[in-house]
């Protein structure tokens, strides 16, 4: 009995650790802020939207010590399909990877780092695309997640879809921090 007590007590004791490493990571951007819309600079240049097309400025902090590499991914679950829409898929970040600038997810000349790989979004490309919520219907919910992972590199590529791109990060994910923003037309 005492055997099952000293592991339920070191099992505890993990949870929360991993815990608090994860309430203290957290994503930022000088381009937007969670109680603001998306500017037109993150809205689509098609589909009846004519924004800029623009991947934020982010940075993240207080990523758990174990971390060997993030991802950063872009979803709408408010989009009428049924399944969400994947904006933007970015996996192979290096751990040492804290930002990345405004424009880092144009699809012609990428601001990302080395070995970092853009996943294909639901608009069909590898790229970031931006928000472009069916005209009239209510603001939906950008969310805007970074995750730190268990492994340098997954095994992916600039055709992976967000659906495969979502199930290799929920499995090797340590940490991630979300920061959630807003567009309606």
């Amino acid at each position: 009995m005492k055997k099952i007590m000293i592991i339920s007590a070191a099992a505890l004791l993990s949870v929360s650790v991993n815990s608090f490493a994860a309430n203290n990571f957290s994503v930022t951007s000088t381009d937007m802020s969670s109680d603001k819309t998306l500017t037109q600079q993150q809205v689509f240049n098609d589909f009846g939207c004519s924004g800029q097309n623009i991947s934020p400025q982010l940075t993240w902090v207080n990523a758990p010590e174990e971390t060997k590499s993030f991802a950063v991914t872009v979803y709408d679950p408010d989009a009428p399909t049924g399944s969400g829409w994947w904006h933007w898929t970015v996996v192979n970040l290096p751990a040492t990877t804290t930002s990345l600038p405004a424009g880092a997810g144009d699809k012609l000349k990428s601001q990302l780092p080395a070995g970092a790989i853009q996943g294909r979004n639901d608009y069909g490309y590898a790229g970031f695309g931006g928000a472009c919520p069916p005209s009239g219907a209510k603001p939906h919910r950008y969310q805007f997640t970074v995750w730190a992972l268990n492994t340098e590199n997954l095994p992916l590529d600039n055709q992976s879809s967000g659906a495969m791109v979502g199930y290799m990060l929920n499995n090797t994910a340590l940490a991630k921090a979300e920061m959630t923003v807003k567009f309606g037309r």
